[in-house]
């Protein structure tokens, strides 16, 4: 890892739909290390701007350089948020703070963590071995579905950013082709954003609650309405406490799999498959369980190469900021 100086801090955030991180890094011996990190709500806050004033008030610190991890796609150094009313701009943080300021798609930054995280951070789906120097794969589904690729080049790994969230929804099954239509009638165009998502478990649910199959009990409507719906039913899922939340989840870790299948192939992931974002980690079993290998593999003439590519969840919920951090500490977007 290189640096122009190991002791100076700099500022990483991770902007997302529903928190903002923000975080003072240095640079430790093998990656970043954070020295204070808070985490904001997205949605309470007018822009990002009041939200890293907040953060200075708090934490009084010098600082001349900044990067920030942003859901959405970063243009000329600057972000329309997808999930959130933002428009952040490299030039207005700069004349605000006076810093240099580099903005990053949140799945790019996120990307570059992966090769810092330790195998503690990581819990593999399968055997298989990552090949070194192979394209390595991520999807990341949340509050939104963010996908991104690292590509080897020249020695160094180079992240790709993406909005392959926002591609069209392929059914594979006829029960998924029934969600389609479902979702076609409200949505019009039909995301994987749109079912791969914390909001896309909200909508398989209101799909299969309508199907009239399923009778939604008392205990369980109390639970969506009083706290997150998406963790209210994957909790009564992985419980098994409501056969309705169980078929729903096991629809999403199936869609998933499908999906993180067809980039691995897209993008010919022999460098391994990661699932980020704030939804896997919670769903372990679910995903242990085979469905979603099964889907992640069921690709024809393909399933053996792909049933060879390692496929892993990120556990480390810092992986985007960490990357952000990198950005910055490194001289370029190159990793190692």
């Amino acid at each position: 890892m290189t640096g122009k100086n190991k002791d100076r801090l700099i500022l990483a955030g991770d902007i997302g739909g529903t928190k903002t991180n923000l975080a003072l890094y240095s640079q430790g011996k093998t990656r970043p290390v954070a020295q204070v990190i808070e985490s904001y709500s997205s949605r309470n806050a007018l822009d990002l701007e009041s939200i890293v004033e907040q953060f200075f008030e708090k934490y009084p610190t010098s600082i001349t350089e900044a990067c920030f991890a942003i859901a959405g796609p970063v243009i000329d150094g600057r972000c329309k948020t997808t999930n959130l009313p933002w428009d952040i701009s490299e030039r207005r943080i700069k004349r605000r703070f006076g810093w240099n300021v580099r903005l990053i798609n949140d799945l790019a930054a996120t990307a570059l963590g992966i090769p810092l995280l330790y195998s503690r951070e990581l819990y593999p789906l399968n055997k298989a071995r990552p090949r070194k120097g192979g394209n390595i794969a991520l999807a990341a589904p949340g509050t939104g579905l963010g996908t991104s690729v690292l590509v080897w080049h020249d020695g160094k790994y180079i992240p790709i950013p993406s909005e392959g969230g926002h591609v069209n929804f392929a059914p594979t099954d006829e029960a998924q082709v029934l969600l389609w239509r479902y979702m076609y009638e409200h949505y019009g165009h039909v995301s994987i954003e749109r079912v791969v998502s914390g909001p896309g478990l909200l909508n398989i649910f209101s799909y299969l609650k309508e199907t009239g199959r399923y009778q939604v009990p008392r205990w369980l409507a109390r639970d969506i309405e009083r706290m997150d719906p998406a963790r209210a039913i994957t909790e009564a899922a992985i419980q098994k406490k409501d056969p309705l939340c169980v078929k729903v989840l096991s629809m999403f870790t199936s869609i998933l799999g499908s999906i993180a299948g067809n980039l691995a192939l897209t993008v010919l992931a022999t460098g391994g498959v990661y699932l980020g974002g704030g939804i896997p980690p919670k769903i372990l079993p679910a995903l242990a369980d085979g469905v979603f290998m099964n889907a992640f593999a069921n690709k024809g003439r393909f399933k053996d190469l792909l049933e060879k590519i390692s496929v892993k969840v990120i556990l480390n919920d810092r992986a985007a900021i960490l990357g952000a951090a990198r950005c910055v500490l490194e001289e370029d977007l190159g990793v190692d």
